[in-house]
This record gives C-alpha cells, structure tokens and sequence, in this order.
C-alpha cells in the first residue's frame, strides 16, 4: 500500500455491531409505538368531537340538580346544552379576564339563584374594558326571576398557564368555581358554570354566546411525523448493517 492510498475501514466487534443494532430497532419500536398511539389519539379525539357537536345542537335541558353534582366531569357534561330559571345576584358578580372576537375585556360572571335555593355561575359574556363598571351596564341588568339556555363548562381552577387567580386582589384569570363562590361568601353552589348564550343580551350588556368550540386535531400530523423518523431509523440501521457486511467481504477478498 502506498502513501496515498486510504486505509480500509476496520469493521465493528460482533458485540458492538449486535449493540448498534438492537439499540436502533428499540428506537424503532418506540418510534413506531407513538404514531399508533397517535392514531389511537386521532380516532378518540373525532369521536369527541362529534360527541361535543351532538351536545351543542341538541335540544336544551334542565341544568343538573344537587344529586348530580358529584358526577359532572368534562366527559359527560360539557357543552351540554341546558335550560335554567332563576334570579340573578347581580351585587355578587365577578369580572374574569377574557380575549374574544370583540377584542380584550372581561367575561361577567354572575351567581344565579335557582327555584331549589342553589346557586349557579353563570358567564352572561362579554364587556370591554369601558363596561366593567356595573353602574355603566346598569339599565341592561337583567331583574326578576328569568330563563334562559346556554352551555354547561367545567370549571377551570387555579388561572391560565401564565396567571394565576389571585382572589384577595380580585383578579381572575380564569373561571374558577370554587375559588370565585368562596370569594363572594357564596355557598350551595354547582360545582360547574354556564356559559350563556344571546338569549340575555341587551344594549350595553355583557354580549353571550361567544363559547368558541374548537379542538384541535394535529394527530395525523404527529402519527406521521412518528413514523417517518422510524423509517429512517430502520434505514439507518440497515445501512450500518450493509456496510459493515461489505467491509468484512472487502477485507476477506483482500486476505
């Protein structure tokens, strides 16, 4: 062999070669494994999805009463389509922060004091910032026993991600039931809120029906995603195999 001439390459102990190899079909597996889990993810978020768009087009019913209150959970009750009467607290509403189609403000969410003696949190909607005044919503403040129908929401405790609920400044970021009726010395009350819709709205009022319904659905993307890089993991692993194969012939020609 002369001085310009490139050494051939060593090839890899069995040991090694057999570590690489298994190491990089486990990495496969795994791979594989969570674009099946995407899948399976994708199948369970469109059946939420038609679930969630039966509930909201389905004719409106009575709110959950007191014996139902330990079973509300998200799965089973949300967006639910409902009809409630009562009386509204209006000195006990609370103002949560909100970002809507109309711009920034406040969600106005007011206790309402139903036949049964319970309360419910009810998000009459919307108001700009120049409208969190009560006394400036005060000739659209709803007075007497009234019904009306709009979607059941779990409550959202604690804040958003960035904010927290700091109830002692009444500031509020999200619509926390519990922390919002103990706040306002509120007792009896559903462990779920209701987000009203156009029904209630009046000139200068708190505008409803602005619940955005969306979810969403990247899981084929994600399932895709997934796969190609187990793809081209496998690709890998038999690239190594291959060369490591010619080189053991290459050397055992030269021999």
């Amino acid at each position: 062999m002369n001085d310009f001439e490139e050494a051939a390459p060593a090839p890899r102990s069995p040991g090694t070669l057999a570590f690489l190899v298994v190491l990089g079909m486990l990495g496969v597996a795994v791979l594989a494994a969570l674009g099946t889990w995407q899948l399976q993810r994708r199948a369970w978020k469109l059946d939420l999805i038609q679930r969630i768009e039966r509930r909201v087009h389905a004719p409106p019913v009575a709110a959950p009463g007191r014996a139902e209150w330990p079973t509300i959970t998200a799965a089973n009750y949300e967006y639910r389509r409902v009809r409630v009467t009562g009386v509204f607290l209006n000195d006990r509403e609370t103002l949560v922060q909100a970002v809507t189609e109309l711009g920034p403000g406040s969600w106005v969410i007011t206790p309402l004091r139903m036949s049964d003696g319970a309360l419910v949190l009810v998000n009459r909607g919307f108001v700009a910032p120049e409208r969190r005044d009560p006394a400036t919503r005060w000739a659209s403040e709803i007075r007497g026993e009234t019904t009306f129908t709009g979607l059941l929401r779990i409550t959202e405790p604690g804040g958003t991600l960035l904010r927290s609920n700091d109830p002692s400044s009444d500031r509020w970021y999200s619509r926390d039931v519990a922390a919002i009726a103990a706040a306002r010395g509120l007792t009896d009350v559903a462990p779920c809120f209701i987000d009203a819709d156009a029904t209630l709205n009046a000139h200068d009022g708190p505008v409803g029906g602005l619940t955005v319904i969306a979810f969403q659905n990247n899981h084929l993307l994600y399932a895709i995603t997934w796969y190609a890089l187990a793809l081209m993991l496998a690709g890998g692993v038999a690239c190594v195999i291959r060369d490591q194969w010619q080189i053991r012939r290459t050397g055992s020609h030269q021999a």
